[in-house]
């Protein structure tokens, strides 16, 4: 992801040590000297999201990265981005909560990620990569949808994606054909003065401001959702699961499949916009969902309202940095086929 954003043309990047994303700012604080590109390791989570901020009001292209603890401290300043419309990449490697928690991997930071995570009514696009290669193709494209939509974008990675080594391509990606950055703060000789803010005092100025943050909301849904469907043409029974899950599910999927069970997986890629019309399309014929995930339960309440009571919707979960494996998911899938008998 790092060197990934040196080829995404980043030009600044802020933050703190956290694992286990610590190799993050280990890598970017040589590689962007060596481009003459800024790297600062800020005094706090804090500061270096309102680094981000101050970067971005300025028309270049930010990041931060850290670890779910981090990430909550960084809350109030990526409410200030979305308020201020400024485009940000934001990465968050999670570890197992809440708390300080531990460092093993987790996917318990959904609500906060895909429900904004500050105050107030704003989005956030987000990606639930499940490679190597994916966690790195999707951060040119988290700076492109960040810059078309002066949003920020998150990458929502975790412990095991974080630490994993698998083969890479890496090269530059071609840019989104973007909008003039027209609204940064780069002086104003012989142009109207530009401000950036977040502060709308005047009678029903900061509603008019929301409703115009909704509309590009709307649009983002209607134009950026990602998502594999596998083998379910088929399934009478489909997993739905992100990111490392996904992966296993995908396994379990394919011995399944050799006994003879009918099945099949939806993997989002984007968590936010979710692909909630393509499950609900799916749920269409009587199925039985199973959401898989690496927390409580947290995607299962998306599932369910893309579902919307036509099929359904069960659960299986570890928490804390517990991993499910193929076989406890084999046997999970066994346990419904016989219960569809």
């Amino acid at each position: 992801m790092a060197e990934a954003a040196v080829l995404a043309g980043c030009d600044a990047y802020f933050g703190y040590p956290i694992t286990p994303q610590n190799e993050i700012s280990a890598y970017m604080a040589s590689r962007m000297p060596e481009k003459g590109r800024v790297f600062i390791q800020s005094e706090s989570e804090l500061a270096a999201i309102n680094m981000v901020f101050g970067a971005s009001a300025t028309g270049k292209r930010a990041l931060t990265s850290s670890s779910s603890p981090g990430i909550s401290l960084m809350q109030e300043g990526m409410s200030y981005l979305a308020g201020a419309e400024l485009p940000a990449v934001v990465i968050n490697v999670m570890r197992g909560g809440p708390g300080l928690g531990n460092i093993s991997p987790s996917q318990g930071d959904y609500f906060q990620a895909t429900r904004g995570g500050g105050h107030g009514d704003y989005k956030t696009i987000v990606f639930g990569p499940a490679s190597v290669q994916e966690m790195a193709d999707c951060v040119s494209l988290a700076f492109d949808l960040a810059d078309q939509y002066r949003i920020t974008a998150m990458i929502l990675a975790d412990g095991v994606l974080g630490q994993m080594m698998e083969p890479l391509t890496l090269e530059p990606k071609a840019h989104r054909k973007l909008p003039a950055k027209d609204w940064a703060l780069t002086g104003r000789k012989g142009r109207e003065q530009n401000i950036v803010r977040s502060l709308w005092l005047a009678e029903g100025a900061l509603e008019k401001h929301n409703e115009k943050l909704q509309a590009k909301y709307r649009e983002i849904q209607a134009k950026e959702v990602r998502y594999e469907e596998y083998r379910i043409e088929d399934a009478e029974i489909i997993i739905v699961a992100y990111g490392i899950v996904a992966r296993i599910a995908r396994a379990a999927v394919d011995q399944a499949r050799e006994e003879g069970i009918l099945i099949g997986l939806i993997r989002p890629i984007t968590l936010w916009p979710f692909p909630s019309q393509q499950i609900s399309r799916a749920s269409e014929e009587f199925r039985i969902f199973l959401t898989m995930e690496m927390s409580s339960g947290q995607m299962l309440e998306d599932v369910k309202l893309a579902v919307a009571g036509k099929s359904p919707v069960l659960f299986y979960g570890r928490m804390g940095g517990g991993m499910p494996t193929v076989d406890e998911v084999l046997g999970k899938i066994r346990e419904l086929t016989l219960r569809k008998k």
